[in-house]
């Protein structure tokens, strides 16, 4: 069991639907992110930020769940556990979702009902639950607060 939990923290560009470009820079980052157990990518990083009317092709959205996969599936080989910045669609609904891959699956999730369409920075987001707590790395994070295992 550790103690601790390294975190690397991903400034990187994003392409406006740029998805293999966007994908490749977020596993460079993971190479680069050498020892660290965690690495935060941003909000949207897939797909580019403002995705604007992006979002509201479902053709997008399904080939961004399948980036998002092969994103997922490169956390078998070792490095760090990623928090993928990406859109999912369920149920019928596209949600703005932080996917957090680690082991070549995906082992927490959370999802935001509203999808900023505009270029205003600071729009109205209802965040849904994340539900369970998920162990990263024998560490316990609970949503909003740290538990150390």
């Amino acid at each position: 069991m550790t103690d601790r939990l390294k975190i690397a923290f991903a400034q990187m560009n994003q392409r406006v639907g740029d998805l293999e470009a966007n994908a490749s820079a977020m596993l460079d980052m993971r190479q680069r992110a050498g020892d660290a157990d965690l690495l935060l990518c941003p909000e949207l990083q897939l797909i580019g930020y403002p995705p604007e009317d992006l979002v509201l092709k479902p053709e997008f959205v399904r080939r961004t769940m399948e980036c998002a996969e092969r994103l997922v599936d490169a956390t078998a080989e070792p490095g760090p556990a990623m928090l993928i910045g990406t859109v999912i669609s369920e149920g019928g609904s596209t949600y703005n979702a932080f996917l957090l891959a680690d082991g070549g699956q995906v082992i927490g999730r959370t999802l935001k009902r509203e999808l900023p369409r505009s270029r205003t920075p600071f729009g109205l987001h209802a965040v849904a639950p994340l539900g369970n707590a998920c162990y990263i790395r024998q560490v316990l994070s609970v949503p909003g607060h740290p538990i150390w295992r």
